[in-house]
């Protein structure tokens, strides 16, 4: 046998083994051989690969290394929300955290909590079923994960199977590349956190298997039963199970032990083999934890205390004014390309009016941009000591770029005037109008892909679109004849446009964009007119008048709410173009969630304060038991709770004259077994 004869002969048993080691561990979640036994294989076939070129011929090593490739990415519902986090930049912050916390578990004690560092990568969740892992997903948007097993099991630090686990479980976490790591494909990705989510992304997870990612376990989703008391009680048996916990995770009580902890990793974050952007601070009681529950959006018991932004020196070059889809006109300011940690900025907000008199910004200024939080470039100071003597102070515009007055507003709240000016005019503004489509189609509001901030820019200036009822009736005859847009892309434009028609009540009420109603508003919204049709009685000044009268007393919508919804509709062009785009659109009648407990179907009040629980507790432990809370009194009433402290004597006297149950604060809490 000959030396050429004998190489290829060693290289094939080897690649032989290499296979079976690979099904061991990718298709059966079984391993015969250690990681390193593993990976000392496969650098041993690549090495040999590089001196005999010739043995490529025979299999190529790449095709062999992880799991088959999917076709797609299957779509799994989370049994329990992956919601983003509320965000903390000062003190004074978590001290309102903290003022919440208490004042909705109606407690005065210090409430223990659980840290941690917030790792800057991609969260993913694991779900294990009798200790076996079933599937991994993605975050997606919180409702829905994309179902990347094959990619999260190419990642040493997540086990296959957890000794001595409950029936189900689901582990989350942070995938992340190390900055070490990451040195060696910053060639083909913008940062570490883009090139996790480029890989957990990946079609073929022998793609990934290439890529150095790695897993923080941080906490848990769904399980049965429960066998956990606290946050801190998880993350040490997460750490038994094999999984990778952040060695910085601890718990703290009062502000002192948060700032000086909040201090002592941020001196440290450089010197981290990973990024991470500021701390996260959850309840470590996990039954306060579900008591404390979550809004649509963040989890209440938990919070990420963000450090201070990383700054950066440059000139500005021009101050250039942006009108937003409320009207407000935000000062810019164009600078001189620098990078602020790891991203290119050539555009810094200068936030509004009084904010460029107090700083004394101007054209031609020396000054140090931060990004606020890491996300929102800002001018931060102003070095004068190297401002030119010619330079002059900036006149802020009193007009907006349509060319109306623009005015400061008085705030409801403070009865002072607001520090942004405001242009009026609605959709009569053309550049309130552009902004407002590209609210419209968001992903929070019809989510329509394909018609992004760019194409609703250049449909605008073609007069494609100018109402947002056109965009439902696009000329894509003409589309075709645009530069980059083929049949595929249309099609798909066009497909996305049709499907974006049936939304929910709530997203379509966001979607319009009325000032100071955001999503948590809009829901709320939704739940009291429950029906396009109710809601269109809108456009009618003497019903709305009435309407307005009647949110006065719904939880969530104060003054400023019913201000900003009369304001939006006293405006005409504002009403008709609303009431032109509603025929086209299939909106879904709101749907009360009904679950099943101790108050199911029964529509329930409160009136007056509680002893050993807040309001917002009560009220969500009822929507908890399958009741629907209510702001106005009526005959659909079924009980009007009346807490012990300083109840409204008129709603329990028209109750009376309504013959609605009314029930004491010891008989709600004999109720739900408190």
């Amino acid at each position: 046998m000959t030396n050429h004869e004998k190489i290829k002969k060693q290289y094939k048993e080897k690649i032989k083994k290499l296979i079976k080691f690979n099904k061991a561990y990718f298709d059966k979640d079984n391993p015969i051989v250690t990681d390193l036994e593993f990976d000392k294989l496969k650098i041993e076939l690549l090495d040999q690969e590089k001196k005999y070129p010739f043995l490529k011929k025979i299999k190529d090593l790449s095709k062999i290394i992880g799991s088959k490739p999917s076709s797609k990415f299957e779509k799994i519902r989370h049994t329990k929300p992956m919601l983003s986090l509320a965000n903390a930049f000062k003190k004074e912050d978590m001290l309102d955290f903290q003022k919440k916390l208490k004042n909705f578990l109606n407690i005065s004690s210090k409430i223990e909590l659980s840290s941690e560092p917030k790792i800057d990568g991609i969260s993913a969740s694991l779900r294990y079923e009798n200790g076996i892992m079933t599937y991994g997903l993605s975050r997606g948007d919180g409702t829905f994960g994309e179902n990347i097993t094959d990619n999260l099991i190419t990642i040493k630090e997540i086990p296959k199977k957890l000794l001595d686990a409950p029936e189900v479980i689901e582990v989350r976490g942070e995938v992340y590349i190390g900055k070490k790591d990451f040195e060696k494909l910053k060639n083909k990705f913008a940062n570490p956190r883009n090139a996790a989510g480029g890989s957990l992304r990946q079609k073929d997870s022998r793609e990934t298997a290439k890529i150095p990612l790695k897993f923080f376990a941080y906490g848990i989703g769904e399980i049965k039963p429960q066998i956990f008391k606290n946050q801190t009680d998880v993350l040490k048996k997460l750490k038994i199970w094999g999984f990778e916990v952040n060695p910085f995770c601890k718990y703290v009580e009062s502000i002192d032990e948060i700032e000086k902890k909040h201090s002592e990793l941020d001196s440290l974050r450089s010197t981290l083999d990973y990024d991470i952007d500021g701390i996260v601070y959850k309840v470590n009681n996990l039954n306060f934890q579900k008591r404390l529950g979550s809004t649509s959006n963040s989890p209440r018991w938990a919070i990420a205390y963000k450090f201070s932004s990383i700054k950066a020196i440059s000139t500005i070059n021009d101050i250039i004014i942006q009108v937003g889809r409320t009207g407000a006109i935000t000062p810019v300011a164009k600078i001189n390309p620098v990078t602020v940690g790891g991203v290119v900025v050539s555009n810094a907000t200068l936030h509004n009016e009084d904010e460029i008199n107090r700083k004394d910004i101007r054209i031609g200024d020396t000054v140090t941009i931060q990004r606020a939080g890491d996300v929102i470039p800002q001018v931060l100071s102003v070095d004068k000591s190297k401002r030119k003597k010619n330079s002059k102070k900036f006149s802020f515009p009193l007009n907006c770029l349509c060319g109306s007055p623009t005015k400061k507003e008085i705030n409801r709240s403070t009865n002072k005037k607001d520090a942004v000016r405001r242009c009026t005019k609605g959709y009569d503004c053309d550049f309130t109008a552009k902004e407002k489509l590209k609210h419209l189609v968001s992903k929070d509001a019809f989510d329509i892909e394909g018609l992004g901030k760019k194409v609703i820019d250049s449909f605008w200036d073609l007069s494609f679109i100018r109402t947002p009822a056109d965009i439902f009736s696009i000329d894509y005859e003409k589309l075709e004849r645009l530069e980059g847009w083929g049949e595929l892309s249309i099609n798909n434009l066009k497909k996305a446009i049709n499907d974006s028609r049936k939304i929910t009540l709530s997203k379509f009420i966001y979607s319009i964009g009325i000032r100071h109603i955001g999503q948590e508003n809009a829901k709320i919204l939704a739940a009291f007119f429950r029906t396009d049709k109710k809601f269109s009685e809108l456009f009618d000044p003497v019903k709305r008048k009435h309407i307005l009268k009647s949110l006065d007393d719904l939880d969530g919508i104060g003054d400023t709410q019913a201000k900003s919804i009369e304001d939006f509709f006293n405006n005409k062009k504002n009403s008709n173009f609303i009431k032109s785009l509603m025929p086209v659109l299939n909106i879904e009648e709101f749907k009360q969630i009904n679950k099943k407990g101790k108050l199911s179907n029964k529509n329930i009040m409160f009136t007056g304060g509680f002893e050993k629980m807040s309001r917002s507790e009560a009220k969500s432990l009822a929507e908890e038991n399958g009741a629907k809370i209510l702001g106005t009194l009526s005959k659909k009433l079924n009980y009007l709770v009346v807490g012990n402290s300083k109840p409204t004597k008129n709603k329990i006297q028209k109750a009376k004259e309504l013959k609605i149950d009314l029930i004491s604060e010891d008989k709600w809490y004999k109720l739900l077994n408190r």
